[in-house]
């Protein structure tokens, strides 16, 4: 077994009209033993910027503190907020700083990035353990249920979703695809981002 599916859990996140959403399943387990079934693995960097982070649960804890140090360093230095396109290279490059003993983490970030006009354009974008940045225009996904996710959202996803519309469809294919997952399930928790507000809602899902 493969040190990145030793605790379990997916993360995915997807773009919408104006909105972006990102989800994670809530079990900790220890291969196949479940430990907890409220494991949180995604945390808000700023009020625009979230990260999920699938992996070992070990560097979740270590790499969420490293993130919050970086990010509040950068902004008593810039004097404004991180933006998600910065945010996603300063994860890079953190990753890649420890590539000879790399974090057993593959981070997920979604966010909603600033436009010169005034308005808001949403962001999604993944990296590997090492740092290697994959930015999407529709969805991305990681986590031991990574391949059942890609082939949900392949099904499920479309272009410009409005907020309540890209919720429901997020949440069917995680709940979908962790339910073909041993080591993902047990309940999700989805984010929905959009310019005026933050939507969370915690899902139930099947416990065994």
């Amino acid at each position: 077994m493969s040190i990145m599916e030793y605790n379990g859990g997916s993360v995915i996140a997807m773009v919408g009209k104006d909105c972006v959403a990102i989800a994670s399943d809530l079990r900790l387990g220890s291969q196949a033993l479940g430990i907890s079934s409220n494991f949180q693995r995604i945390f808000p960097v700023t009020d625009r910027v979230y990260v999920g982070l699938p992996g070992l649960a070990t560097d979740v804890t270590t790499l969420r503190e490293r993130f919050r140090y970086r990010v509040n360093m950068y902004t008593i230095k810039e004097e404004r907020e991180i933006e998600p396109e910065t945010f996603a290279h300063l994860v890079s490059s953190t990753l890649y700083q420890h590539r000879f003993g790399p974090y057993f983490i593959e981070p997920v970030m979604a966010g909603l990035s600033k436009t010169p006009s005034g308005g808001f354009k949403p962001f999604i974008a993944a990296t590997d353990l090492i740092g290697c940045l994959n930015f999407a225009k529709d969805f991305v996904v990681a986590g031991t249920a990574s391949a059942k996710l890609f082939g949900v959202a392949e099904g499920l996803w479309e272009p410009d979703l409005e907020a309540e519309d890209l919720f429901e469809t997020i949440s069917q294919t995680l709940l979908n695809a962790v339910d073909r997952d041993a080591y993902s399930g047990w309940g999700a928790i989805v984010h929905v981002i959009t310019k005026d507000k933050i939507i969370t809602r915690t899902l139930k899902g099947r416990m065994d």
